[in-house]
């Protein structure tokens, strides 16, 4: 594909290729990859400063593009805000998963951090509040963390997360509402 052809696909087309893989078709999957890997890349980077990780993070994302594909809906919004959402959160949850101690910020992770994004106290604040939010997140029960994981770093709607852990949908309400109230508790005292 020549680059004006590519210059050219918009959403309509990122929503029609994602259609097609929906139906298994690699080649239409191929196809998003291509018009879409770069920004997506730039996007998990730009959350997680390390390249490494940043890959990682594209890999599981394009995991669950080519898993979940079926569930796109054009009604509900384009192709590239969709794969764009997926690997935001999956760059989120690549993050909230690294142990505490891999945030330190040894002479190799500041070696792999992207030069010009950011300047080194603004690195460390975002690498300070990854270190909270991961702390404070290891202080809630499994089920509201599991389900906070599941709607802000994975997307789902409540209903899907009842779904997905086989819960009535109050009960997964009820975790996510005492699982936030907690959060912020730990968060508010974190920065106290």
């Amino acid at each position: 594909m020549n680059g004006q052809a590519g210059a050219k696909m918009g959403s309509d087309t990122l929503g029609a290729l994602l259609q097609a893989t929906a139906g298994g078709d690699r080649r239409a999957f191929a196809r998003l990859y291509d018009q879409t890997a770069p920004q997506l890349f730039g996007l998990a980077l730009g959350i997680l400063k390390r390249r490494d990780w940043a890959e990682e993070a594209l890999q599981d994302a394009y995991t669950r593009i080519w898993r979940s594909a079926h569930r796109y809906d054009a009604a509900k919004g384009t192709g590239i805000s969709w794969v764009v959402t997926i690997a935001r959160n999956t760059a989120l949850s690549t993050l909230m998963r690294r142990p505490r101690d891999e945030f330190a910020g040894n002479a190799d992770d500041m070696a792999q951090m992207p030069s010009g994004d950011s300047d080194p106290m603004q690195r460390s604040m975002q690498l300070s509040d990854a270190r909270q939010i991961s702390g404070c997140l290891d202080e809630l029960d499994g089920d509201q963390k599991s389900s906070i994981l599941l709607v802000y770093y994975e997307g789902l709607t409540q209903k899907e997360v009842a779904d997905r852990l086989n819960k009535p949908i109050g009960t997964v309400k009820s975790w996510i509402r005492r699982g936030l109230i907690r959060l912020k508790g730990c968060l508010d005292r974190a920065s106290a």
